[in-house]
């Protein structure tokens, strides 16, 4: 049976509904915020317990890691991405979600070959280029001080 690209261009409309735009970008606006403003929480918690601004930086940050993997862990996270949409790629959040996500997904792989293989699926070419460009920023910076 052979169909026209008008024609399966007609039934893929008809099929798929048309995406909130509006109400997505509203959405990821209101759950990216929630997610920084817990962050400045955490910050502000940590630095009134006294801690330094290192610590505290550190502290936030590693706290934010935590929560997402355990939220990720337990498929919790997942059901607020499907609400918040691009909201939950807030950078830290997202980034441990993308990672704990493949090695989730791959576990009956085994440890090696599954979760350990499969961990830096998403997160590896974030890793790869992030480092590349940093270095090329660097040395660029490095050459132009020199001159």
């Amino acid at each position: 049976m052979s169909i026209s690209k008008d024609d399966y261009s007609k039934m893929t409309d008809k099929a798929s509904p048309n995406s909130p735009i509006f109400l997505n970008c509203v959405k990821a606006f209101v759950f990216g915020g929630l997610i920084c403003t817990l962050g400045q929480v955490i910050t502000e918690l940590l630095q009134s317990a006294g801690l330094g601004e290192k610590d505290v930086q550190a502290g936030t940050s590693g706290i934010l890691i935590i929560l997402t993997a355990v939220l990720t862990g337990i498929g919790v996270f997942d059901k607020i991405a499907r609400h918040a949409g691009a909201g939950t790629i807030v950078p830290i959040t997202g980034f441990a979600n993308s990672v704990v996500s493949p090695a989730l997904e791959f576990k009956h792989e085994g440890f090696i070959l599954g979760t350990a293989a499969q961990m830096f699926t998403i997160a590896g070419p974030v890793i790869v280029y992030g480092i590349g460009s940093s270095f090329l920023y660097g040395l660029i910076i490095y050459i132009f001080k020199l001159y």
